[in-house]
């Protein structure tokens, strides 16, 4: 859940990247964290964890200053999840905490079993975090979208948006930087348009 500091004045949220091995969640962060806007004191470095198993596992932490919401400065966290299956503990420590999520599917044909299981596990590990994916926000990114054996979007969203409300999703090249910040801007917008609503970020009389 997000950290209110009365005293700082700060509004932390937390924003975790989410989805099968290879799919492109470190991809996004790294082209966030190149390509965002905002002044060079403002941006905390991209720091990356690595093990000895596997070079491309590793999980991002990138915090980024925002807007002002009734005079509080709110604070992004971003977060990757490692994709692979045998590092789930690690998926739950990274979730503890979240207040949005990016589901960043592979577009390939052959990877849509994998994307509905990492999808089942987000909701599994959330909920043994007694976490709700209904009252957390979340978009979906469908990543790859220029390779040429990719599904159509109406096919992905039959798969991971089949619900009675259908969560906002982007089509995206992340290594293109393409529905990157599309689909950053709308997990923001989400969260902030939740947190504006919560009495307990207003200001507090003196």
């Amino acid at each position: 859940m997000a950290i209110i500091n009365q005293a700082a004045k700060e509004l932390q949220v937390k924003i975790v990247y989410y989805g099968p091995a290879l799919g492109g969640k470190t991809t996004n962060l790294v082209q966030v964290h190149e390509h965002v806007q905002v002044a060079a004191q403002s941006k905390g470095k991209l720091v990356s964890l690595a093990t000895n198993s596997d070079r491309t596992l590793f999980f991002d932490f990138l915090p980024i200053e925002a807007m002002t919401i009734r005079g509080f400065r709110t604070k992004f966290q971003l977060y990757t999840v490692p994709g692979q299956v045998i590092y789930n503990t690690t998926r739950q420590l990274v979730l503890r905490g979240v207040d949005g999520i990016v589901f960043v599917a592979d577009s390939q044909y052959e990877k849509m079993p994998e994307n509905v299981e990492s999808f089942q596990n987000m909701v599994d590990n959330l909920s043994s975090l007694k976490l709700n994916l209904v009252e957390i926000p979340y978009v979906l990114q469908y990543n790859k979208r220029d390779l040429p054996n990719v599904a159509p979007v109406e096919y992905m969203e039959f798969l991971l948006n089949n619900r009675d409300v259908q969560v906002p999703s982007f089509g995206a090249t992340a290594h293109k930087c393409e529905g990157v910040f599309e689909a950053l801007n709308m997990i923001t917008r989400l969260l902030l348009h939740k947190f504006v609503n919560q009495t307990q970020i207003a200001p507090q009389a003196a």
